[in-house]
C-alpha cells in the first residue's frame, strides 16, 4: 500500500510538470511550445512527456497490464501522434486547413491543463488497486 501512495505522488508531480510547461493562452501557443522542443530534438519533445514513460515503467514493474493502463498509454500515444501531425502541418508544411487554423487560435480554459491530472491519476490508481 505504501508503494501506491508513492506512485500516485510521483504521477501527480509529473502531470503538474507536463501541464506547467505546456501552459499557454491558446491551443496554438501549446503547439508552439511543443514545436520549439521538436525543433531542438524530437527526443527532447518525447522526454518532456515523462508520464508516458512512468506509466510504462509502473506497468512493467508491477506486472499490471489492464484496461486502465492500456487506456492511459493509448491516450498518451494518440496525444504524441496528434501533436506531431499538427506541428508538421501547421509549422513545417503550412498546409493546415483554414477551420483548423482558426480552431488553434481559441483561448484555452484554465481547466484544460488540469484534465490530465484529473483523468490519468485516478485511472492509474484504479488500475493498480
Amino acid at each position: 500500500m505504501n508503494y501506491l501512495i508513492e506512485i500516485m505522488v510521483i504521477m501527480i508531480l509529473l502531470e503538474i510538470f507536463e501541464a506547467n510547461w505546456q501552459r499557454a493562452e491558446t491551443i496554438e501557443g501549446i503547439l508552439y511550445k511543443s514545436y520549439s522542443l521538436y525543433k531542438k530534438s524530437i527526443f527532447l519533445f518525447f522526454l518532456m512527456h515523462p508520464t508516458f514513460y512512468f506509466v510504462l515503467f509502473i506497468s512493467l514493474y508491477t506486472d499490471v497490464l489492464n484496461f486502465g493502463i492500456i487506456a492511459i498509454l493509448t491516450l498518451k500515444v494518440l496525444d504524441f501522434m496528434f501533436k506531431l501531425d499538427i506541428i508538421n502541418k501547421y509549422f513545417i508544411k503550412d498546409n493546415l486547413d483554414y477551420p483548423l487554423k482558426e480552431l488553434l487560435k481559441l483561448e484555452t480554459n484554465p481547466w484544460y491543463f488540469v484534465m490530465g491530472l484529473s483523468l490519468y491519476v485516478p485511472t492509474l490508481f484504479y488500475s493498480l488497486t
